[in-house]
């Protein structure tokens, strides 16, 4: 099998794996790999913005006060200090690597979006902050002489030898390859396109959490998941998103009675956190309620604030300044994922991971809007500085083989539209015991059908099992996790976390971590 050594293997080219890499750059060679194209993923979708404590009315504290409030109770605060105190040097960051933040006289300008209690959300041409951002680190990377990207590479599994990391296998050119390296850092993204309806990117598939389950790296969180309250309901995969920016500036949830319900649901009616949103509108939906975003309020400032938005509405045949837009909630991020320190180290020595497949414990059960893109951003810095300090491995990787990779596409569609609807369905926005059970027997039975060949399927199912078993596991309600069984938070699990680990001796059951 061939073999590439680098100083620092990056797998993922979103905000978080981009960032590392160029913080990584500047002392020795980088390679990043990408399963598709390079910018594939969610980050160039991210619409809302980035948040940080910038503004005159702002600070760290009140940043981490709304960051601790909507992360209900099981945020780590170490994790908090770090993102909030390190904000505003990262959207400098940011900024001095080319990123066009919107601002006026007074500086930038400042977005308010759900939980924020002040305006402290910057963005990009409105409601293209993701894609703006992208561009700048893109560009960035691809004319930095030491860093290599390498698009269309698909990571299959991690190389540990005698407990480390050391490198990664994949397929580069139609050729196995094995990536060598003294540090390796995951920055795959979530899992969202496990469930049926979802906000995420295609390439978003749990792989890079899979791959590190795999290895033996610790999990945790994986039944947090955030449905987004506003996908704009239309068939479509992914679902657009309607930015919870619109909220902000003004628009408001009815059903198609005219009923402006959120009043009635939480003391922040619309603007309250997107757990409480997403039930509220499921909530109405399950009453047989059609629900809508009313934006008529911006009139024809809505095309200029929000241009991304308006031209995917007019394409649906709908005018945000003077029509109703229909929305639904739809899979949007996992608090879960590798669990890491404040440094994005794993529990395997010299294997790091930032972005969503990290669970540095900084979003707790429910991420505050626009936290997401901030988390990428200090942590990718904060992992790719420690990985500097480690020097080259002494172990070189025994033989080793890689599994065939089936291409049928028409077969892998079916399973995974039978994984999606099962997720959906058995562990969504509302779950129960018995829900879960019936989705663990349907995903056992769907595993015995699907050939170990056929790699991102057996990746969608892996990560599934895990968000199934974390949640029948969690016997309360908190955040992104809804047992209609258990509808109340329990002040005894308020300091437990789920942690699952393969090659434990109970590597099927989650076990309890103290968070305090």
């Amino acid at each position: 099998m061939n073999r590439i050594t680098t100083d620092y293997l990056v797998v993922g080219s979103g905000i978080a794996g981009l960032t590392a890499a160029l913080t990584l750059a500047t002392k020795g060679r980088v390679t990043v790999l990408s399963k598709t194209v390079l910018n594939d993923g969610n980050s160039a979708r991210a619409q809302g913005g980035i948040a940080a404590a910038v503004g005159k009315d702002d600070s760290p504290s009140l940043h981490r006060e709304d960051t601790l409030r909507a992360g209900a109770g099981l945020c780590e605060e170490d994790s908090v200090n770090v993102l909030v105190k390190n904000g505003a040097d990262a959207v400098r960051q940011l900024d001095a690597w080319g990123t066009p933040f919107d601002s006026g006289r007074d500086g930038w300008n400042l977005g308010r979006e759900g939980s924020h209690s002040v305006h402290r959300i910057l963005h990009v041409s409105g409601d293209a902050t993701g894609a703006a951002i992208m561009d700048a680190l893109l560009q960035r990377a691809e004319e930095h002489p030491r860093i290599r990207l390498l698009g269309n590479t698909r990571a299959v599994d991690l190389v540990v030898e005698e407990g480390e990391c050391i490198g990664v296998s994949a397929f580069y050119a139609g050729k196995a390859v094995l990536f060598l390296a003294r540090a390796v850092i995951l920055a795959t993204g979530g899992c969202g396109q496990i469930y049926r309806y979802t906000t995420n990117s295609p390439a978003v598939t749990g792989d890079g959490i899979a791959m590190a389950w795999r290895a033996g790296a610790q999990l945790r969180d994986m039944e947090f998941v955030q449905f987004h309250p506003t996908a704009l309901a239309i068939d479509a995969n992914p679902m657009f998103l309607i930015s919870e920016a619109v909220r902000g500036e003004g628009a408001f949830l009815v059903n198609d009675k005219g009923d402006a319900f959120m009043s009635r649901v939480h003391e922040w009616g619309d603007l309250a956190p997107r757990d409480v949103v997403s039930r509220a509108i499921d909530s109405q939906m399950r009453a047989g309620r059609k629900v809508y975003l009313d934006a008529t309020c911006l009139g024809e400032a809505f095309a200029t604030r929000f241009p991304t938005i308006y031209e995917h509405c007019r394409k649906a045949g709908i005018d945000p300044s003077v029509d109703w837009i229909p929305v639904t909630p739809a899979t949007h991020f996992v608090m879960g994922g590798v669990w890491t320190d404040t440094f994005g180290r794993s529990s395997i020595p010299r294997l790091f991971a930032v972005g969503e497949a990290a669970c540095t414990g900084v979003h707790g059960a429910n991420r505050l809007a626009s936290n997401s893109l901030l988390e990428g951003t200090v942590y990718a810095q904060r992992a790719a500085q420690e990985a500097l300090t480690l020097s080259a491995p002494t172990i070189l990787p025994k033989r080793y083989s890689m599994p065939i990779c089936s291409r049928d596409e028409g077969k892998e569609k079916i399973w995974k539209d039978e994984l999606r609807l099962l997720m959906w369905e058995h562990a969504g926005i509302i779950r129960d015991k018995e829900g879960l059970q019936k989705g663990l027997e349907k995903l056992t039975r769907l595993e015995r059908k699907v050939p170990v060949t056929f790699l991102e399927c057996r990746d969608m199912i892996t990560i599934s099992r895990t968000v199934m078993e974390s949640a029948l596991w969690r016997e309360e309600s908190r955040g992104g996790h809804y047992r209609k069984d258990y509808p109340q938070s329990s002040a005894q699990w308020a300091t437990t976390r789920s942690l699952m680990q393969r090659g434990r001796q109970d590597e099927s059951i989650v076990v309890a971590g103290d968070c305090t």
